[in-house]
Parts: structure tokens; sequence; C-alpha cells
């Protein structure tokens, strides 16, 4: 059965797969190189059945070192985003296009965002969230499988099947560019109040 019909359906989803289920079949993945320099993959962390999910690019250095996503200063602004949309870390679900670290922090190639793109796909299929909030480029590109820039896409929801879509800049990008940060902080409170407009269903 696919997403699509499956979406229609209220409140339900595929969760056919455990997120356990998911980190157990990627292992100790060595699908593409990155997996030669890193130190951790980094799977995700969360709720398991949140209403919202996180998608960033990659780890970064503190990532790969803690095995965490969001540990560093991007994940101390994250914090205080989630802040301004009601939300705690532990109620959302913080994953990335890719699990290990691209050397240097650079951009991740398209090759590797493919060889881990299922691992991504299905970590969506298990927590099912109402809102997909992506994280830069990459993941808007990926979730919402456009090439437009995230100066484009920001600043109002989209929708792709079962999933309303926020694309946001991404937090570390804010810390060298401070004039986006107010985008930030104006996009984490549209996800604030769209969730109090779409109250979670028993």
């Amino acid at each position: 059965m696919s997403v699509m019909h499956i979406a229609g359906h209220k409140h339900q989803g595929p969760r056919e797969v455990t997120l356990e289920e998911v980190r157990a079949t990627l292992g100790n993945c060595e699908l593409c190189p990155l997996w030669e320099t890193r130190n951790n993959i980094v799977f995700g962390v969360g709720d398991p059945h949140a209403r919202v999910m996180f998608v960033g690019e990659g780890p970064g250095k503190n990532e790969d070192l803690q095995g965490e996503p969001f540990v560093g200063a991007a994940g101390k602004n994250l914090d205080q985003l989630l802040g301004l949309a009601g939300l705690k870390r532990e109620e959302v679900y913080i994953a990335n296009v890719v699990k290990c670290r691209p050397p240097g922090n650079r951009n991740p190639r398209p090759e590797e965002i493919e060889a881990c793109s299922p691992f991504l796909r299905e970590q969506i299929r298990s927590i099912w969230p109402d809102v997909i909030v992506c994280l830069g480029n990459f993941a808007a590109h990926f979730v919402l499988r456009t090439d437009q820039g995230i100066t484009t896409l920001r600043g109002r929801f989209h929708q792709t099947g079962h999933f309303y879509v926020l694309p946001v800049f991404h937090p570390a990008a804010a810390l060298y560019h401070r004039e986006w940060q107010q985008y930030l902080d104006d996009d984490f409170r549209l996800l604030g109040q769209w969730l109090k407009d779409h109250p979670k269903e028993d």
C-alpha cells in the first residue's frame, strides 16, 4: 500500500516499521565513502511519535563525536527556536539527510545523499509526523523534491502528501548570517501558531 493511499485515512499512517528496525538495518553502514572518516553514525533522536520532525543536512564535528544531532552552537540555537514554537526537544524528532559527517563539514554529495536517503524515508514513515521542518537547502530539496532555494521556500507551509512542510534557514547558518535569525524566529513562531490551530486528534 502506498504512502499516498494511506494518507487519506484519519490519523493513520504507515508506521509499519519502528525506528529500532530502521537503525538495525542501517547497522555499521558502509554504503558511501563517508563511513571511512566518521566517528559515529548520527541516526536521530527524539519522540518516535512526534508531531513535528526536523530534518537537517548532516552531522558536524560535535555531532560526529557525540553521535547525536544538533549538540553544538547550532543545537543551542535550535533549542531556543523550539521554545518560540512552544516545543521542547524531547517532544520532537531530529534527523539529518546524511547520517555521517562529510569531512571538513563540506556539503554532502548527490551520491552520498542517494545512498543514505532510504533510511531517512523510513524514519519519516515510522514517525509519520504532521509537520516536517526542513533545516536548510539540502533537507528542503530532499523532502519537497525541488531545486528552489530556502530563501524562496521559507515563510510558509507547503504540503506533500500527508505532510505539511515548513522550510527554514539552517540554525547553524544564522550563526554566520545574523540577519537570518529574525527569519528563523518568525518561522518558528509560525510553526507554533500552526500547532495551536491544528490540535492533535485523539
